[in-house]
This record gives structure tokens, C-alpha cells and sequence, in this order.
């Protein structure tokens, strides 16, 4: 399996609820570092898995949706903890859409999977991955 993967980051502000959380509950800010790991079981006719410059324009017009942003008043998120997991799949669901729509050209309907995490700090991360399969995704909320 061949991949290549991106990075970006985005600044976000949320609260969560619920005793789990401790001092989380409170408003509190994260800056996240973002990879993006695109994968493909064979390259494409140019020998990538992607180009690298539409994917890196891609992931940064997604995490646009939420940068700056308190995630606590985005009305899709209304009553969600947005947790880093949480994040990890709505970021992985935004790519997703734009790989369906045509974003990173046609030869990206050769990737198979992808993975998204989420560094919250250098000690603690959270990720989500999938199969690409040319389909919308069906899961959480997207920008």
C-alpha cells in the first residue's frame, strides 16, 4: 500500500459537557496539527497516490470551515461534545466529500483509504480512517 500524507493545523475553541471532562467543561482553546494520510494499493499513471499540492489545498480549505472558530456556536455542533475524536471524523467526513466532488482531480478515484489525526499536543492524539470508496460519506456533520 502506498500513501502520502499532508499537514496542516486549525485553532478551535469548545467546552464539553459531562463530569468526564473536568476543567474541559470550562471554554477552552486547541490548536491542532492535522495529517492526512491518502492511500492507494497501486500509483497512479503520473507514479503518486496524489498530488501532494491539490491535497495540501484541499485540507486547508476544509480545516478553514472551523479555524478560529468556537465550536461550541457552529450550528451543526449545537449540544455535541466535540471532542478530538469527534473532530478527527468530521475532518476525515469534509475531505471525503471533497475527493467525491472531484477536488484532487480524477486519478484520485484510484485512493482506497485515508486516515485523519488529530495531534491535540506532542503527547496526545486521536485519528479516524476508511475506505474511499467513490460514495458520499454517510457519517457526522460536515462545514
Amino acid at each position: 500500500m502506498y500513501s502520502v500524507t499532508v499537514r496542516d493545523h486549525f485553532m478551535i475553541a469548545h467546552s464539553f459537557k459531562g463530569e468526564t471532562f473536568g476543567p474541559a467543561q470550562a471554554l477552552h482553546g486547541a490548536t491542532y496539527v492535522v495529517d492526512v494520510e491518502f492511500r492507494r494499493a497501486a500509483l497512479d499513471s503520473d507514479n503518486v497516490v496524489v498530488d501532494i499540492g491539490r491535497a495540501g489545498e484541499v485540507v486547508k480549505t476544509v480545516l478553514a470551515a472551523w479555524n478560529f472558530k468556537n465550536l461550541d456556536d457552529v450550528p451543526a455542533f449545537k449540544g455535541t461534545n466535540t471532542t478530538t475524536e469527534f473532530m478527527a471524523r468530521v475532518v476525515f467526513d469534509a475531505i471525503a466529500t471533497k475527493i467525491v466532488e472531484g477536488a484532487l482531480g480524477p486519478a484520485a478515484s484510484g485512493l482506497s483509504s485515508m486516515k485523519v489525526i488529530l495531534h491535540e499536543s506532542h503527547a496526545a492524539w486521536a485519528a479516524f480512517e476508511g475506505a474511499l470508496d467513490g460514495r458520499q460519506p454517510d457519517g457526522l456533520l460536515t462545514a
